[in-house]
């Protein structure tokens, strides 16, 4: 089919690649390809063409998935590393913005990238300056599109161990949630399925341009 879009989708084992992969199964007009270090277990009724592969060679794996959108949702968190702010940033700026120099290259017109809410290269908190700057750099490779998503905090069943801290965020949320408004709107939670239905719904948008989507941006994505 000459209307079939190949997406690409750059960290499609975490929580959010999984709701994007899940979020595809029912778009017979998306060619999902999915970049990542290991094998997954699949959602059910998954349609994806999974490339496996070392990040040291995800340049030529982008390049050879010929996509017209990539969605780069990689991220760790300090706690993962331990603490380390290199190992931090080593995945949410190096790779972030080594697998957008490649789409780029690879002359990809749309790329599509997770972020945070609050995300400023002027902020104190060290996680939203990486993010800040990450987005910086993005707007600086001059896609026809940029999609760049900020989301507050995720709700989803992640794999390993738990997080003590975000699994009560996670109870907490639908009271906090309801706090949370006008100006402040852009803070509220999102489940992660949610987000990755938002993620399938941008995916080939027009019209070209530099595009920063908030929590109520989301919710007008999801009612069309």
């Amino acid at each position: 089919m000459s209307d079939v879009r190949r997406v690409l989708l750059i960290g499609a084992t975490g929580l959010v690649g999984k709701a994007v992969i899940a979020a595809c199964a029912p778009r017979p007009d998306i060619h999902l390809v999915g970049l990542a270090r290991r094998e997954m277990a699949m959602p059910p009724g998954a349609r994806i063409e999974l490339l496996l592969s070392d990040p040291s060679h995800w340049t030529d794996a982008i390049a050879d998935a010929r996509a017209e959108t990539v969605v780069i949702a990689l991220g760790t968190t300090i706690k993962a590393v331990d603490g380390d702010r290199t190992a931090f940033r080593a995945v949410d700026h190096d790779l972030v913005l080594a697998c957008a120099r490649a789409a780029k290259q690879a002359g990809v017109r749309q790329l599509i990238v997770v972020s945070s809410v609050g995300a400023a290269l002027s902020s104190r908190n060290f996680y939203l300056s990486v993010k800040g700057e990450v987005e910086d750099q993005l707007v600086k490779l001059h896609f026809d599109r940029l999609d760049i998503l900020r989301p507050g905090l995720l709700r989803g069943q992640r794999e390993g161990a738990g997080r003590p801290a975000e699994r009560l965020g996670m109870m907490v949320a639908p009271v906090a949630d309801i706090l949370l408004a006008g100006s402040l709107a852009r803070y509220r939670s999102v489940r992660a399925s949610d987000l990755g239905r938002v993620i399938v719904a941008l995916a080939g948008a027009r019209p070209d341009g530099r595009f920063v989507h908030h929590n109520p941006e989301f919710r007008r994505l999801l009612a069309r």
